[in-house]
């Protein structure tokens, strides 16, 4: 960040600049990670390279966007870059880079994070005479953080919704087709959304850790997230670690010592089988990602009456009956990482049997 700063200084302020000179100053700085410029989010090739006449054709490609999937959501998506430059264009940056380091993965992967940074910049494109409405990237925030599902017990309301997880690059290794280098796409994030809740009595739970909830600014609601390893692919980051699904959530309430209720998330079909055929259209599509989510399957209490209807009498009578899973008097404690306090990564409590 201290060099982008330096590079920023380098351009002269109300003075001419040579095309040229904006090629040399961020070429090596707009890279991805292995140092190819054609990767980067801003991919400046084809911009005004002196090297030859096919660098210079003045165009700048915005490579961390997604194509849309509907050509009204590409206008707007078109309406926005053209606004920022327009802005910017008038009234450039001046101000100092912001660090935000470990909190970009850790908040801004998360829709509910995400769509308030989007309130920002709707607002700021309103102060420079853009009228812009914040409903007109609903669809992109439903297209990219689709909503699983969600639960209401005792006015305690859970939602879960999909965030943004990078995948990691592997190293070189060999395949049949000569040397290549594997993605691991085993890790998945989700957001967990909460109200309701009393601070000090109420606590949620995942897997059997507990999830370190942050308040979202409104009174009883809470924000975490939650990566988890979703399957064991023949070559990861972490092999020795196993796969985390189904993510099992209860909601406990630690005053009467008991399991409130829950839901359960499956990666892939709950019955354990693999499709074998892509959805034939957009209802299947539908069907399929709504059977992830079951609003029931969390951890049964150590207690539960259970009734029982007594054959040739009009009666019930109930037991009570003990679960094998029962929920201990000492609660999990809440682990925070410091780098990314809004985020329970499963694979630390994962422990191989």
């Amino acid at each position: 960040m201290y060099e982008v700063e330096l590079a920023f200084e380098q351009i002269p302020d109300g003075e001419e600049i040579p095309f040229w000179m904006v090629d040399r100053i961020f070429r090596n700085l707009l890279v991805d990670i292995t140092g190819n410029t054609h990767r980067s989010e801003f991919c400046m090739d084809k911009l005004y390279s002196p090297d030859s006449a096919t660098g210079q054709l003045g165009i700048l490609e915005f490579r961390a966007f997604d194509m849309p999937p509907h050509k009204h959501m590409n206008l707007v998506q078109t309406l926005l870059i053209r606004a920022l430059i327009a802005k910017f264009w008038k009234n450039p940056y001046k101000h100092k880079l912001i660090r935000w380091g470990t909190e970009l993965h850790d908040r801004f992967l998360l829709p509910h994070f995400a769509y308030l940074d989007m309130v920002d910049v709707v607002n700021d494109l309103k102060d420079a005479g853009y009228n812009f409405d914040i409903s007109w990237f609903d669809p992109f925030f439903e297209f990219r953080f689709p909503h699983y599902g969600g639960i209401t017990v005792d006015n305690i309301q859970l939602d879960l919704r999909l965030g943004i997880e990078p995948w990691h690059v592997l190293g070189e290794e060999l395949s049949n087709s000569g040397t290549a280098r594997f993605v691991d796409s085993s890790l998945e994030r989700l957001q967990v959304k909460i109200s309701g809740f009393v601070e000090g009595r109420h606590i949620l739970v995942c897997n059997g850790c507990r999830v370190p909830l942050r308040s979202s600014g409104i009174k009883s609601e809470y924000i975490a997230g939650i990566r988890y390893k979703a399957w064991n692919p023949p070559s990861a980051l972490h092999p020795t670690i196993g796969a985390d699904a189904p993510l099992v959530f209860d909601i406990v309430d630690t005053w009467n010592n008991r399991i409130l209720g829950g839901c359960t998330y499956f990666v892939s079909h709950p019955g354990g089988r693999s499709f074998d055929s892509y959805p034939v259209n957009s209802f299947e599509a539908e069907s399929r990602k709504i059977s992830l989510f079951q609003g029931f399957g969390h951890t049964p209490s150590a207690k539960q009456e259970v009734p029982i209807v007594e054959k040739n009498t009009g009666g019930v009578s109930r037991f009570v009956a003990e679960i094998k899973k029962e929920l201990k008097s000492d609660t999990p404690m809440e682990l925070i990482n410091p780098e990314y306090p809004n985020t329970l990564d499963l694979r630390k409590f994962w422990k191989s049997k």
